[in-house]
C-alpha cells in the first residue's frame, strides 16, 4: 500500500487502543505484556511491574535486552515527583586512548566492546525505591520461562539466523542461543537453564554482580580475552542512585526525560525548536522537514558538544541557539552530518497502576547480541556500548577514557499537565532513531491529539546518520516510510533532503505508549504493530 498525499488529519491505527481501568501495561512481546498485568491484577504497583516485565524480555527478547546489558528508567510517582534511574556502566580502567592507540574505532563486537552491564544496578536500585515486593518474587516468572524455554518469535528466529555465524564462534553463547550451531527456528522452545540459574541468584543478591562472585568471573573472563578490567570499575558502576529528570515545555505541557548519558535532552531540544510549527497537516512535508532539520541539528550538537562527564550538551537549548536552529530550518542551512546508524537491538516497556504511578523503562545490549560473547557458566550474554558509544577522537568530551560512561542512545519519556497529572508515557528503542521516534511521538499525541495506537503506527522516518562511532562520515539521507505518501516524499525533495524509501513499515523501532483520560477515568495503551507486542489493560 502506497499513499499519494498526506491525511488531512492524523492517520487511523491498524488496531484500536487497550483500555484499562486500575493499570495498564505495553510492551515488544506478548509474555513480557503479561507479566506486568499479572502484577497489576494481583495488587502490586507499576515499579513491580515494570521489574518483572524487565526480567521475562531477557527471555523473550534475548537479541535485545539482558542482564549483560544497561537499562534506564523514569519513575513519577503519585505525588507527581519524577525520577530518573540510569544503569550505565564504565569501560575498562585500562582503557585509556593510548591503549587502543593505532585504531581508527573500538571494535564492534568481541571483549574489548565491553562496557560494564548496569542493568542489574540500575533495577535493583529502581526496586529499592518504592517496590511493595521482593526481587525473587517479580523475577521467578523469568527463571521459570528460562528452564522451560519460550517458543521464538519471528523476531528472535530472524535475529539468530542473522547473527549465527558470529554467536557461534563463541563457545558459551553458541551453547545458551543456538541448537547444534544453528539458529532455532521459529516456535521452537529456547531453554536457558544457566541464565535461569543467574537471574535467581542476582534476585536474591543483585549487588554480588559488581563486588561478589560473578564480578570476578565476569573480569577474569574478560581480561583473559585482553580487555583491561580490573574489578574496580565493576564495583563502581553497581552504584545507582535516583536522579532527577529533566524537563521542558512543549504544547502546554511538561516533557520529563531521563538525563546523561542518554540523549533525553535532544528530545527536548527537537521539542523546542519545533515549538508552535507543527500544527499543520500531519506528516506533510513541511511538518517532516521542521522534524528531521532539529533532529539534524540536535545531532550535531551531540557530536561537536556531548559527553556523560560535561554539560556542553545544555547548549542546545539555550533561547538564542533555539532561535538559530529555528532560523537554519527556514533557510535549509543544515548542518553536515556527523554519523550514526537508526538501528541497534533495544527493547522498552511501560507501566501505569491505579494510583497514577508510571514507569518508562529500557533496555538494551547495544547492538543485536551485544559483544557476541558470554560470561562462562552464566548463560550472560555481555553488551557492546562500549564499542558502539565511544569514540577515538583526540579530545573529544565522548574519547574512550577510565571512568568516563559512553553517550547512550537509550531514552524515556513522560507527560505531565500543569496540574502535575501524568498523561502520557512512552519510549521506543531504535538506536539514534529514538530520539527522533520518540520527539514524532510526543508531537503526533501533544500537536493532533492522536491516540496512542494511532500514535505508535504512525508513518516513520529518521535522519541518517547521526552519532555512532563507526558510521562517521557517512552521506546524509533521510529514511521514509512509503506510508508518508508521494506528496510528502517529493516535497522533502524539494526542500533539499535526500529522501530513502524503507517501505511501509520498514523505519525499525518498537514504540510504546500509555495515555490517561482524565475526563473518562481510563488509560489507553498502544503497542507498535511493527513487533509482537500488546498493550494490556487491568
Amino acid at each position: 500500500m502506497t499513499v499519494t498525499a498526506p491525511p488531512a488529519s492524523f492517520p487511523d491505527a491498524l488496531r484500536p487502543a487497550a483500555l484499562g481501568a486500575e493499570g495498564m501495561v505495553a510492551a515488544s512481546h506478548p509474555a513480557i505484556s503479561r507479566a506486568g498485568a499479572d502484577v497489576l491484577a494481583t495488587g502490586g504497583n507499576a515499579i513491580d511491574a515494570a521489574l518483572a516485565m524487565a526480567a521475562v524480555a531477557w527471555l523473550a527478547l534475548p537479541g535485545q535486552c539482558g542482564i549483560g546489558g544497561d537499562a534506564f528508567a523514569l519513575v513519577r510517582e503519585p505525588d507527581g515527583s519524577v525520577h530518573a534511574f540510569c544503569g550505565s556502566g564504565f569501560g575498562p580502567d585500562g582503557g585509556t586512548p593510548e591503549h587502543y592507540s593505532g585504531l581508527t574505532s573500538l571494535p564492534r563486537y568481541g571483549p574489548l566492546s565491553v562496557a560494564v552491564p548496569g542493568a542489574v544496578a540500575a533495577l535493583s536500585a529502581l526496586h529499592a525505591a518504592g517496590a511493595t515486593r521482593s526481587l525473587p518474587e517479580l523475577w521467578a516468572p523469568a527463571v521459570t520461562i528460562a528452564r522451560a524455554g519460550l517458543p521464538c518469535t519471528a523476531r528472535t528466529s530472524g535475529d539468530l539466523a542473522r547473527h549465527a555465524a558470529r554467536l557461534a564462534a563463541d563457545p558459551d553463547t553458541a551453547a545458551t542461543l543456538l541448537r547444534d550451531r544453528q539458529a532455532p527456528a521459529m516456535g521452537t522452545r529456547l531453554a536457558q537453564p544457566l541464565l535461569a540459574a543467574s537471574i535467581e541468584q542476582l534476585a536474591a543478591d543483585p549487588a554480588a554482580f559488581y563486588t561478589g562472585a560473578p564480578a570476578e568471573r565476569a573480569v577474569a573472563f574478560l581480561a583473559g580475552l585482553g580487555a583491561p578490567f580490573s574489578g574496580e570499575e565493576w564495583a563502581a558502576s553497581g552504584e545507582v542512585r535516583p536522579e532527577p529528570a529533566l524537563r521542558g515545555r512543549y504544547r502546554g505541557h511538561w516533557v520529563h526525560q531521563t538525563p546523561v548519558p542518554t540523549p533525553g535532552w535532544m528530545v527536548l531540544d527537537q521539542l523546542a525548536v519545533c515549538e508552535g510549527e507543527l500544527g499543520g497537516p500531519p506528516l506533510a512535508a513541511d511538518a517532516v522537514h521542521w522534524l528531521a532539520g532539529a533532529a539534524r541539528i540536535a545531532f550535531a550538537d551531540r557530536y561537536a558538544h556531548a559527553g556523560s562527564d560535561t554539560d556542553g550538551w545544555r547548549r542546545g537549548g539555550e533561547p538564542t541557539a533555539i532561535v538559530r536552529s529555528r532560523d537554519r530550518i527556514r533557510a535549509g542551512d543544515l548542518p553536515a552530518p556527523a554519523g550514526a546508524d537508526p538501528a541497534g537491538d533495544t527493547t522498552s516497556m511501560v507501566a501505569v497502576d491505579g494510583d497514577g504511578r508510571a514507569v518508562s523503562l529500557i533496555h538494551s545490549l547495544a547492538f543485536t547480541f551485544g559483544a557476541g560473547i558470554t560470561i562462562p557458566g552464566t548463560g550472560i550474554v555481555l553488551n557492546n556500548r562500549l564499542g558502539r558509544g565511544a569514540y577515538l577522537v583526540p579530545g573529544h568530551p565522548n574519547e574512550v577514557r577510565p571512568r568516563r560512561r559512553p553517550l547512550h542512545t537509550l531514552n524515556a519519556w513522560l507527560v505531565t499537565d500543569d496540574e502535575g497529572r501524568l498523561r502520557h508515557v512512552g519510549n521506543t528503542p531504535g538506536g539514534d532513531g529514538q530520539v527522533q521516534w520518540n520527539t514524532q511521538l510526543i508531537s503526533h499525541l501533544l500537536d493532533h491529539d492522536a491516540g496512542p495506537q494511532a500514535a505508535v503506527d504512525a508513518p516513520r522516518f529518521s535522519v541518517f546518520p547521526g552519532s555512532d562511532a563507526e558510521d562517521l562520515g557517512s552521506a546524509a539521507e533521510l529514511r521514509c516510510e512509503d506510508r508518508l505518501g508521494n506528496t510528502t516524499l517529493d516535497g522533502l525533495r524539494a526542500r533539499g533532503h535526500e529522501v530513502v524509501r524503507v517501505g511501509d513499515w520498514g523505519a525499525g523501532g518498537s514504540a510504546q505508549v500509555i495515555s490517561v483520560d482524565h475526563q473518562r477515568g481510563c488509560l489507553a495503551g498502544g503497542s507498535d504493530s511493527r513487533q509482537e507486542g500488546v498493550a494490556l489493560g487491568v
